[in-house]
Formats: C-alpha cells, structure tokens, sequence
C-alpha cells in the first residue's frame, strides 16, 4: 500500500464506557507503533457519542493508562492539537452539516419509526431462516420514514416535533470492496448491509457515522482496529464514497481476537476473575457500588514487561527475538507481520515476560519499586540486597515482599510439617554446634560464609544433608527461596542466631 505521499495519522478511539481492556491497550500499541515507525503522529480520540454508557473516571482511566505503558499520543484531550476537540461530544454541532448532505443527495433519510413500529416489522418479517430482520431496503419500505412518505406529511411530522433519526440508504446490487493491510481483499454485498443509523434521536452521531466524519477530518491515513469491526467497515467504506473521499480514505488494518487461555473465544472483560489474572492495565475501582477489578500495575507488573508481553499477541517482529524494548519494537514493527490468526492470552508468559524485565533491574532499582511496602526500620541498602537475592526466583513485583517476608519481619509462616521430616535425633546437637560456631565468626560475604561454614561442617563429620534443610527452614519458612548463605549475610549474626535457637527451643521442648 502506498502511503508516499500522506503523513501517517493514526488514532486510537476507545469509547469512555468502564475499564480500558488489554485489548484495547494492545491497540493502541500498534497504533502507537506504526506511528513512530513512520515518523508519524499518534492521536487519542475519545469517542462519547453514547452519552447513556457514558462512565465518570473512564477517561482519566484511559489516559492513567497510556501514560504508565508508555504509549502517550501526541494529539487528543490533554494534550492538544490543531484539529480538536478530541471528544466526539464536543463535536456534535459539526456532524448535522454532513448529515444534511446526505439526504440532500438522496444517500440517507429520515425515520419517524416508534419501538414499536420496529418490533412490529422484526415480528412480520421474521422467519426460520431470518430470525432478526434488519432495517434494510425491503423493510424500509413499509415504515415511516422520509422515504416512504409524502413532503407534505414529512414536514407535518418535522413541524410536530416527532423523534427521528437519520438513517443510510443502502441500495441492492453494489459491491462494497477494500484491501485490509491484514486480511488482505475483503468484499461485501449491499444486499447483507443494514440501513445504518447515522445520527440518533437526541441529535447525536452513531459511532459509525462520527467515525467516518471525523477520520476524514482529522486526515486519518490508518485505521487500526480489532476484528469485531471488521464487518462494520462496509458501512466506512460506503460513507467514504458517499462523500466523495475516496482518495483519502484510510489504509484499514483489523487486528486478530486476544482469545481466552483454553485457545477459544475472545478473552472478555469478566475472564480476569474466572481465571485469577488481570486484564486491565490498572487497577479499576469506579467506588458506586459497580465492579472493581484489579489491574496488571496493581499485580506486581512492569509496564515495559506488559507492552512486550502485548505486543507479541498477534504480531512478530519476522525473528526469533521476545524481549524487545519500545525502541526495537518500533523499529522491527510493520502491519503485514500482523497476523489474521486469534492469539491466546498465555498468563504463565506474561509472568515470564515480566521475570525477565525484574532479572535485569538492579537491586535498588527494585528497592525504589517496593519501598512502601516495607516497614522504615529497614534501611534502603538491606532492601536492595534483599531484592538482589529473590530477583531470580519471582515474577512479580509484590513476590520480592510476599515471597521474603522472612527478611522483613520474624512472624512468617514455618512449613511445620516440613520441620517434622528433617528433624532427627541429631538435630539438636548439630544445630548447637552451628550456632556456637556463628556466634564466633563473622563474615563480610556470602561465599566467605558458606565456604567457612561448610568446612565448620565437615571437620566435625556433619553432613549438608543434616543441616542445611533445618538452617534454612529456621531462617526462611520453608525450602524454597534464595540462596542459603545469601540470606544468612543479609540477615546478619544476630537476627540468624536468634531464629536457630528460637527452633531448637520448640523442638526440644516437645
């Protein structure tokens, strides 16, 4: 597709309805990316035509979002531009002109049809084989509307005051053709199209009619969207021609489905709580009573991690490479590398995407992240060396306090039963030695202690084996987590000799 001699213009238009959907973010993403790869510019356009969906906090919500993925627009509410407002509410007077056009052109009409003269024609028209029937050229022409009426009686209805709304007459035995950057020739009959609404009865534009209005306005060269608006873009596309834009409509680009884990349907709003994951960027709670749901920031995320994460659902750079920053995204990114294939939404691979990212953050990178939830006592240079030994071993953000509360605080969980198993009737006199051994030595570093202790150890006969799994269970919980003789030097002397002889106590007490 030749695109030479346009400016890339794309924009992400989410509608301003609850919480933005990965999905969403993964759109804007592309958009994102194209953009830059193109020297391009990136727009956000909040479409709030349907004012009765309309969610206080939404978008704030969308732009909270953006900005922590670090997707920003450089046009859109905020932000600015020379072809505002970035609200389709804000806009509404400039949609009843193009509205006009059309019906003076014959291509739209009016419509004075109740709910109940539409049920009534759904219930006369419907058949085994028709079970919905659509408002289309065959329906059209029993009901009341500008098409079907006289002047005389249009103007009586006009001059009552009787609701209408403006409706696209689409014709039978036209071919509605466009080439998708994705799925490549797409083509409808007029005959499967319904006569679309264009603008509703409280005078405000349908999103197909604003969409189309307002890409032409704002000299859109791309549309990017998902899959479930594949089937919408005949009525784009005829509006286009209906205007007489054919030139400039936009290059199209239908994303494929983020399905659900199990490879089958569209992963939905609502999946996050059935499979214990989030499928939002942040955390969304509207504090009216409604659903909160939590967010992937809110999960223990980097953000870095997510957009990498996302980016790979449906797209590939054409090599073997994941871990790619923005930078290497854009510069590797390109539409026909969009697949047309659904992708399925891999939880376990967005954890090991984000390990990844938490692997490569220098420990007091981490400490910064982490740093609230951790009580003050504890010193920046203890936290980050704590955060230095689980790195390896988390894929969260909230495991590196979850997972080693027992760096944090001496009220953590002991596998008891665990306790039971590796207790023997030696326990106890090599847990002695051990700790009279500890209270003698100190050490600067890990390796020093384990090297020392180790040789402690086999001077007197005791095997790893008989020791090691008590020491660590006495200082962690359990026999996962860090590295043994880590954890001792960042615990320090005292606080490990005082959980060794806090177990040895209970256990020889029984």
């Amino acid at each position: 597709m030749n695109i030479s001699n346009r400016t890339v213009r794309v924009r992400f238009a989410p509608s301003p309805t609850g919480a933005l959907h990965i999905g969403g973010i993964r759109t804007a993403l592309y958009n994102y990316l194209l953009a830059k790869k193109q020297g391009g510019i990136f727009i956000l356009r909040i479409e709030d035509t349907d004012q009765g969906r309309y969610v206080a906090g939404a978008e704030q919500y969308i732009l909270d979002s953006l900005k922590w993925c670090g997707i920003e627009p450089t046009e859109g509410p905020t932000y600015g531009g020379s072809f505002g407002p970035y609200r389709q509410s804000e806009r509404k007077e400039m949609y009843g002109k193009y509205a006009q056009e059309l019906v003076e052109k014959g291509l739209a009409y009016v419509a004075y049809d109740t709910v109940e003269d539409l049920e009534k024609m759904r219930q006369e028209y419907s058949s085994e084989s028709n079970p919905s029937p659509m408002y289309n050229h065959i329906t059209r022409k029993g009901m009341k509307n500008s098409l079907t009426m006289t002047a005389e009686e249009n103007e009586m209805e006009r001059q009552k005051g009787t609701p209408f709304v403006v409706r696209m007459k689409i014709d039978p035995g036209m071919e509605i053709a466009f080439d998708d950057a994705i799925r490549e020739n797409v083509v409808f009959r007029s005959e499967e199209l319904d006569d679309k609404i264009l603008v509703k009865a409280d005078g405000m534009p349908t999103y197909h009619f604003a969409n189309v209005v307002d890409d032409h306005l704002m000299e859109i060269s791309h549309v990017i969207r998902g899959e479930e608006w594949l089937s919408s873009t005949a009525h784009h596309v005829l509006l286009y021609k209906y205007f007489g834009w054919e030139e400039t409509m936009p290059i199209f680009a239908h994303l494929p489905l983020i399905l659900k884990p199990e490879g089958s349907g569209k992963l939905s709003k609502r999946d996050g709580a059935k499979f214990g994951f989030p499928v939002f960027p942040l955390e969304w709670d509207p504090k009216d009573g409604t659903e909160s749901f939590v967010g992937f920031r809110e999960s223990g995320f980097d953000p870095r991690a997510v957009v990498n994460f996302l980016a790979l659902l449906g797209w590939s750079p054409g090599d073997d490479r994941e871990l790619m920053d923005l930078e290497e995204m854009v510069d590797a990114f390109s539409l026909e590398k969009v697949g047309k294939s659904g992708a399925r939404f891999d939880f376990e691979k967005a954890k090991w995407f984000n390990q990844q990212y938490i692997k490569k953050t220098s420990g007091e990178e981490l400490a910064g992240i982490i740093r609230s939830n951790i009580p003050s006592v504890y010193s920046d240079e203890y936290v980050a060396s704590a955060c230095n030994s689980m790195k390896e071993r988390v894929f969260t953000y909230n495991e590196l306090y979850t997972d080693a509360k027992f760096f944090y605080s001496d009220d953590f969980e002991i596998d008891e039963a665990m306790v039971d198993k590796k207790w023997s009737p030696k326990s106890e006199g090599h847990l002695s030695l051990l700790i009279e051994y500890l209270k003698e030595n100190n050490f600067a570093e890990s390796k020093e202690a384990e090297e020392n202790t180790k040789a402690f150890l086999q001077e007197r006969g005791i095997g790893m084996g008989e020791i090691f799994p008590i020491l660590r269970l006495a200082l962690t919980g359990t026999l996962k987590g860090p590295d043994l003789f880590q954890t001792i030097t960042i615990l320090g002397k005292t606080k490990v000799i005082e959980r060794l002889e806090k177990l040895m106590k209970r256990m020889t007490a029984r």
